[in-house]
C-alpha cells in the first residue's frame, strides 16, 4: 500500500521485497511454475517456484499496512483460543498483534498468476546447478564433513541429499529471507488472497502461527525479531514453524535449536525430516529411462503427475519400457513401485525418468518434480567434485556398513508442542 505512513522503525524494516518481487517475476517468466498438482504442503505458492529473498543486509521496500490487526475480530478469536489452549497472557497477545503489520507484498507473492507460464526444466535446472552454487556446496560439505557423516550414521540420509536441499533452499544460508515472520504468518492466516484453496491455506497458516507463538515462547525468542521468507519459513533449511516443532533437532548438542545460525542443527533437522518422511537408506532416487521411442512413449502415457510411486516396475517393463541403468537386477526389482517424472522444456523433447520412494520423499519437502530433481542433481554434482578433489575417496559410509534403517531422532531440546505434518508447498517443509 502506498497511501499510509509508517513509523521510522517500519521504514527501516522495509527490506528486500522489491528484489523478491523481481526474483519471483523472473522465475515465473523462466517457467519455474511447474508440475501443477495438488499441494500437500500448503503455502499457496506455485509449487515449482522456489523463491529466495534478498541476502541479509540488502535493502528493498516491503509494502505494508501498520497495525492492521489491532482489535481485529478474527485475530481476537484466535487470541482467545491461544489463551484457552496454551495459557497465554491475553493482554500480552493483544499488545503483540496490535503491532503486527499487514504485508501486501507477501499477499502478492503468494497470489497465483492469472496467466500460466510454460514449464521449463532446462532453465530451472541451470539456475540451481550453476557453478556458484556448486562451489558453495563443496565448501559447505568440507566445513561440515563430520556433521554430515554423523547425520548419515544416525538418520540414514546421505550427505549429498542434505547438501542438495540446503543448497536449493538458501544457498547454504546466504538467502534466508528478510520478512518479519510474525507479519507474514498473520497476513496469510487472516488475509490470504481470494483463491479456490483460500480456506485451506488460511487454516495452514493459522496452524503455523499457533506453533510459531508457542515455539518462540518456549524457546524464549522474541516473536517480533525473527526474519524469514514471505511465507514465514525460517533459517538455513527454511522450515515453517510447524516443521520446527515436529522435525527440528538439537544436532549441535548445546541444548538449544537454532536453525538460523547453527549449520549443525540445520543438517540434523533436514536429515531427520527426510528420515521421518520415509527415506530408504541405500536405495536410489531415480532410474533413467532408455532413449528409444518406445520407452519414451510408455513414459509419456504413464506420466500422471503423481509423486507417490504407484506403477510396479514390472508393468512398465512388460509394456516394453527399457531402462538405462547398468547392473540393475530387473528381476529383483520387479515389484518396486515407481512414478514417471516428466521434465518439460518448451521447444525441446520432454525428459522422463522413473522416481522411486526416495524421490517421493524429496517431494515431501517441496511437492515439485523440478525441485526434487534439482536437489538430487545438485547433491550429486557436489559429491562428484568432493570425490574428484579427494582422489576418488568416498565421503560416505560404504554400502556394507550403512545402517539398515534410520535411527530414532533425538528428542528436541525445546519443549515439544502439538504439530501437524507440513503442508507448505513452495518454500519450507513444515
Amino acid at each position: 500500500m502506498t497511501g499510509h505512513s509508517a513509523s521510522p522503525a517500519a521504514k527501516r524494516r522495509r527490506i528486500a521485497v522489491l528484489a523478491a518481487l523481481a526474483f519471483a517475476a523472473s522465475v515465473c517468466w523462466q517457467g519455474a511454475r511447474a508440475q501443477n498438482v495438488p499441494a500437500k504442503r500448503a503455502a499457496g505458492v506455485a509449487q515449482n517456484q522456489v523463491p529466495q529473498a534478498a541476502p541479509s543486509g540488502s535493502t528493498f521496500e516491503e509494502e505494508i499496512v501498520p497495525q492492521r490487526y489491532a482489535d481485529n475480530a478474527d485475530v481476537n478469536a484466535f487470541i482467545d483460543d491461544m489463551v484457552a489452549r496454551y495459557d497465554f497472557d491475553p493482554a500480552a497477545l493483544h499488545a503483540l498483534f496490535a503491532g503486527v503489520n499487514y504485508s501486501a507484498t507477501a499477499v502478492k507473492l503468494v497470489t497465483p498468476s492469472p496467466k500460466p507460464f510454460p514449464k521449463n526444466w532446462r532453465v530451472y535446472q541451470a539456475r540451481f546447478l550453476d557453478p556458484v552454487r556448486i562451489n558453495a556446496g563443496v565448501k559447505f560439505w568440507r566445513q561440515n564433513r563430520a556433521t554430515l557423516q554423523r547425520a548419515y550414521e544416525q538418520f540414514g540420509v546421505p550427505p549429498e541429499m542434505v547438501v542438495g536441499i540446503i543448497g536449493v533452499e538458501t544457498m547454504y544460508g546466504r538467502y534466508m529471507g528478510n520478512f518479519r515472520v510474525l507479519d507474514a504468518l498473520t497476513t496469510l492466516a487472516f488475509d490470504y488472497p481470494n483463491t479456490p484453496n483460500r480456506a485451506d491455506r488460511e487454516m495452514t497458516f493459522r496452524k503455523n502461527l499457533e506453533d510459531y507463538l508457542v515455539w518462540t515462547r518456549d524457546a524464549q525468542v522474541d516473536p517480533t525479531t525473527v526474519l524469514g521468507s514471505y511465507t514465514g519459513a525460517i533459517g538455513i533449511p527454511q522450515f515453517l514453524p510447524s516443521s520446527i516443532v515436529k522435525y527440528a533437532v538439537d544436532f549441535e548438542g548445546n541444548h538449544h535449536i537454532d536453525l538460523r545460525a547453527s549449520e549443525a542443527d540445520a543438517i540434523g533437522s533436514v536429515a531427520n525430516y527426510l528420515a521421518q518422511n520415509g527415506w530408504e537408506t541405500g536405495r536410489p532416487v531415480v532410474w533413467h529411462i532408455a532413449s528409444d521411442a518406445g520407452s519414451i512413449g510408455i513414459a509419456q502415457a504413464a506420466a500422471d503427475g503423481q509423486p507417490e510411486p504407484h506403477w510396479p516396475l514390472a508393468q512398465m517393463l512388460r509394456a516394453g519400457m527399457k531402462l538405462d541403468e547398468q547392473g540393475l537386477d530387473l528381476a529383483a526389482e520387479d515389484s518396486t513401485p515407481v512414478t514417471v517424472v516428466d521434465l518439460p522444456t518448451p521447444a525441446q523433447p520432454t525428459q522422463y525418468m522413473l522416481g522411486l520412494q526416495n524421490f517421493y520423499v524429496l517431494t515431501r519437502y517441496n511437492r515439485s518434480f523440478f525441485y526434487a530433481l534439482a536437489v538430487y542433481e545438485l547433491g550429486q554434482r557436489v559429491k562428484a567434485r568432493i570425490e574428484a578433489e579427494d582422489g576418488g575417496v568416498r565421503n560416505s559410509i560404504p554400502p556394507a556398513t550403512m545402517p539398515s534403517a534410520p535411527a530414532a531422532a533425538p528428542a528436541p531440546a525445546t519443549p515439544p508442542v502439538p504439530a501437524q505434518p507440513g503442508t507448505d508447498d513452495a518454500a519450507p517443509p513444515q
